[in-house]
């Protein structure tokens, strides 16, 4: 600004304000600068040519103001401080039931830092907003044109300021930010259309102190919408100047925002400008709607008759943006805006009070959720002659401010009513409320106004008395007395976008789940039954919504019967979906792609692809898409990255996750398919090796814990059939078992445990071991460790389970109990935390073990206590004379041999008994010469047959030459 206007419009206020600042700053300085300042900004922003409408967010006052002037002034053109790029979006309003909110959204970022996806920009609209009133009356009055001259979406992240912003949002005390309600905009930037709100600290708090209220939002309603409420055009005009510049001058010096916003005021201003030039419009036929907080600005374009070429628009990034409308609620503008809790409902119901005490007819949509039918709007709208604007509307600014506050009289039968209708609803959630309290609730908010100034008690007066005599030391229910006054003034409200303006994704998620025959676009949680046995086609809304499940917050689609796990399908499903209230969500999975698959595998390639995935991750990815899309293509598409990504590892975090989760896969392709993926054949190739080279490492790490070491042990147990016969040596997991060397009891007990099953140690071995724990004093302590250790080695030898119960029943049962019972919560703690999942295996092998009944349990000798038998003593025991031997039994069991003749491929038919006799041992020993000479180079004999063309030497002479060959033959073949 280059310096005061020369008008004489506000020269009286002039001076009255030169004086008082002489008065209370004892001399000319900075006050006077600032309040005759103030003057300059409403005298500059009162005079320019193209009309500036001053609003507030949400504010009733700027509503019915703005309705009143357009129906006067009949604008041609309406200039919007919005988002330039949501124009298109504006015409779907009158298909959705407001509260609703306009939005960019961006999820692939080109030309921003990564880590701030995705983007999302929401203007919400209400009906009692001056803003809706503007759109509502230039898209159904022929001929206006609706121009929308803020920054773009791109614009507010190219100026944003991220850092500083999560430090500067602080929201007022009673910010319904804990309900489900306050987060329908996510965390999205709002974008502050007609934001006026002091930034000066200091002010705030002079003002709220010395206007007797709790919050600003108070301050507003009491000493702005009331005055404002009833007053002129001229003079809402200039109150609303002289507020906007009060702000505005006294900001604190914040560099980067006041940057921000005079380059905001730029290039509306701008954009204004060119609009003009190209249309050649007149600004006396133009109305630009604006916040208060820029319509008195002082940037040097200010104005159609501005300085051109100074400002440079940048461009855009490479972004791609998409667009929608989203529902919205009182709560979520509250939460993001900072308001109080209710004032948006209280501002909603002062909006329609207004509406009938003015008798003002407000701009509605046609078509529009909940307007009223009228066929005669347009023809009265078409009749109304617009009034000359006045060039000079004199001062309306002095009166309004020497102007003694008005003192709306009592009415009592609505203050009555408020009384009433708090008792009973206090009632209805279990408070101990009566008449006496109604009585209480009507004179404490005469009361509390009296005290404020005020001889009408406000909403929030009624408010203080209703919590004051209402509620005691608890809230009894889900709602306190503070709420259900919000929810008694109007509630929260909330919005609804309608099917014709839902994105496609959302419109195809209605149109498969028509079958169900409910209404998914209402709010609240429908159930819905399917017997799928019994309706086959139902199958198909089954598929959308585990999809659903997997793709929508927790809530929307939430199964209470039926289950989906690989190779398994449910014959009956129960859900509770909530589409309705999750309306949000769905929508902006419409910005992902166009069908529930097409997102669905994008977003598991993003988690398969992205900087952060781990093995465990890409076969989850692999596991929900041969789960919910049945896509073999992408499941082995993903199982190849998955044997990449289990390359690269070098650690065992993950170890598992990936062992739960390739057992499930591999246990589905055997059972499914006629033969295995190729990629998973190699992912076990390759993971054998891969466990086995991090192994020692694993065992002596401390980071690594029981848990994933023995889920190491799972995987090359489990997978060792497999692994070698793809080739994989079982040499290499010895080696690897060789050389860890644990020094944690668990892992000690865990490598025991390994080294019984490759065989390397016996189980008489480990139990003398574990005995010999139990023996050390020094050791006892740390004995649950062991004993943990044991129990997670039930996942990769599960056969050892009886040897984990007779080291704990030994250990019960040698401890004496003064080690035993402090002993005893570390054993419980360390199973519970430790060992949670394998303690159901433990106790199933006990209940085995141990009597069923307290009474046997005297009598009862543990198995590992009890004599054992020697299994090998019938075989050192002398046969009978007459007992049937090895030769003699395959023609005692002749069944049992055509069996096993007819596996291997034999024709032959039985020899009589009768004509010869079966030939002896030594017999046999003539009758094949090569198997002796074999089973002599085993046994290291070196004598060798004689020449084979030479006479077979008799049994006698074979066995006096091969006594050691024949009689190891002799053994095998009679079994002894």
């Amino acid at each position: 600004m280059s310096g005061p206007q020369e008008s004489g419009t506000f020269a009286a206020l002039r001076g009255q304000l030169q004086d008082a600042a002489a008065t209370f700053a004892d001399g000319p300085g900075a006050l006077e600068g600032i309040l005759l300042g103030m003057v300059d900004d409403v005298d500059r922003a009162a005079r320019e040519p193209l009309e500036i409408f001053p609003v507030c967010h949400h504010s009733p006052a700027s509503a019915l103001a703005m309705a009143r002037r357009l129906r006067e002034k009949q604008p041609k053109v309406v200039y919007l401080e919005l988002c330039e790029d949501m124009a298109p979006l504006l015409t779907e309003l009158r298909n959705c039931r407001l509260p609703v909110a306009v939005q960019a959204f961006a999820g692939d970022l080109d030309g921003f830092p990564a880590e701030w996806a995705p983007l999302s920009v929401v203007a919400p609209v209400t009906e009692a907003s001056a803003e809706y009133q503007a759109i509502a009356y230039a898209l159904d009055t022929p001929g206006v044109e609706l121009v929308l001259v803020d920054r773009s979406s791109d614009h507010v992240f190219q100026w944003d300021r991220r850092d500083e912003r999560a430090q500067e949002a602080s929201a007022e005390a009673g910010t319904p930010a804990d309900q489900p309600e306050a987060a329908l905009h996510g965390e999205a930037v709002g974008v502050e259309i007609g934001d006026l709100r002091p930034r000066f600290a200091e002010l705030e708090e002079h003002l709220l102190r010395h206007g007797k209220v709790r919050h600003w939002s108070e301050w507003w309603h009491q000493y702005v919408e009331v005055p404002l409420g009833t007053s002129d055009h001229d003079t809402y005009r200039q109150v609303m100047f002289l507020i906007g510049s009060l702000f505005r001058r006294l900001a604190p010096g914040d560099g980067d925002r006041v940057r921000v916003d005079e380059d905001r005021e730029r290039y509306m201003w701008t954009r204004m400008r060119e609009h003009l030039a190209a249309t050649g419009t007149d600004p006396e036929d133009c109305l630009y709607v604006c916040g208060a907080f820029h319509a008195a600005s002082r940037v040097e374009e200010f104005g159609v008759h501005g300085s051109q070429g100074a400002f440079t628009i940048s461009p855009r990034t490479n972004t791609t943006w998409q667009y929608g409308l989203i529902p919205s609620s009182h709560a979520a503008i509250e939460a993001q805006f900072g308001l109080a809790s209710g004032s948006v409902s209280i501002a909603a119901t002062e909006w329609a009070k207004s509406l009938k005490r003015t008798r003002v007819k407000p701009f509605r949509l046609e078509g529009q959720a909940g307007a009223k039918k009228s066929g005669r709007k347009k023809a009265v709208a078409a009749a109304a002659v617009p009034a000359p604007r006045s060039t000079d509307a004199g001062d309306r600014l002095s009166g309004f401010l020497r102007r003694p506050p008005v003192l709306d009289g009592l009415d009592e039968a609505e203050l009555l009513g408020w009384s009433v209708d708090i008792v009973r609803a206090a009632r209805r959630n279990g408070y101990l409320a009566s008449t006496a309290d109604a009585i209480a609730v009507f004179e404490t908010s005469i009361l509390l106004a009296g005290m404020r100034d005020r001889a009408k008690p406000t909403p929030y007066d009624f408010q203080d008395a209703a919590v004051t005599c209402i509620e005691k030391d608890s809230v009894p229910g889900r709602r306190d007395v503070r709420r259900l006054v919000e929810i008694m003034m109007g509630g929260d409200r909330i919005g609804q976008v309608g099917y014709e303006s839902l994105p496609p994704l959302a419109r195809d998620v209605y149109d498969r789940l028509a079958p169900l025959e409910l209404n998914l676009q209402q709010r609240g949680v429908r159930r819905a039954l399917l017997d799928l046995a019994a309706r086959p086609e139902l199958r198909a809304c089954s598929d959308v919504l585990w999809m659903l499940r997997r793709l929508m917050p927790h809530g929307a689609a939430r199964p209470i019967m039926g289950e989906r796990r690989l190779g398994e399908r449910s014959i009956q499903e129960s859900w509770d979906l909530a589409l309705g209230t999750h309306q949000r969500a769905l929508i902006e999975l419409g910005y992902e792609g166009v069908s529930l698959e097409q997102v669905l595998e994008q977003r598991l390639r993003r988690e398969a692809y992205g900087p952060q995935a781990t093995t465990a991750t890409v076969l989850a990815a692999v596991e929900d898409a041969t789960l919910y899309l049945g896509s073999r293509r992408l499941a082995d598409e993903l199982g190849t990255h998955a044997l990449k990504v289990l390359s690269a590892e070098r650690s065992v975090d993950g170890a598992p996750e990936v062992l739960r989760r390739v057992r499930a896969l591999l246990a589905y392709y055997r059972t499914n398919e006629p033969v295995l993926p190729p990629w998973i054949e190699a992912f076990t190739k390759t993971g054998y090796a891969h466990y086995c080279t991090l192994l020692p490492t694993a065992f002596r790490d401390e980071d690594a814990t029981v848990g994933q070491v023995a889920a190491m042990l799972g995987f090359l147990f489990s997978m060792e059939s497999l692994a070698l016969s793809l080739g994989c040596d079982r040499t290499q997991l010895e080696l690897a078992v060789a050389q860890s060397h644990p020094d944690d009891p668990a892992k000690t007990a865990l490598l025991w445990a390994a080294q019984v099953q490759l065989g390397t140690l016996s189980r008489s071995e480990l139990r003398s071991r574990c005995a010999e724990l139990l023996d050390n004093p020094l050791v006892v302590p740390s004995y649950p460790r062991y004993l943990s250790g044991f129990v997670h080695a039930l996942e990769p030898v599960p056969g050892l389970a009886d040897v984990v119960v007779e080291a704990v029943s030994n250990a019960f049962g040698r401890l004496p109990d003064a080690v035993l019972l402090p002993w005893l919560p570390l054993l419980i703690t360390t199973l519970r935390s430790g060992a949670a999942d394998l303690a159901p295996l433990l106790i199933r092998e006990a209940g085995r073990i141990f009597p069923g009944r307290l009474a046997a349990l005297d009598a009862w000798i543990p198995p590992w206590r009890a004599p054992q038998p020697d299994p090998f003593a019938a075989r050192r025991t002398q046969p009978e004379p007459d007992a049937p031997r090895g030769a003699a039994l395959l023609p005692a069991h002749p069944a049992t041999c055509d069996a096993v003749a007819g596996l291997l491929g034999c024709t032959e038919d039985w020899s009589s008994t009768d004509t010869a006799p079966l030939p002896s041992g030594v017999g046999l020993l003539a009758a094949h010469p090569a198997t002796c000479d074999a089973v002599a180079g085993l046994l290291g004999c070196g004598d060798q047959w004689t020449d084979q063309s030479a006479p077979g030497p008799t049994g006698a002479a074979l066995t006096a030459r091969h006594p050691i060959t024949a009689k190891a033959l002799e053994s095998l073949l009679t079994g002894t």
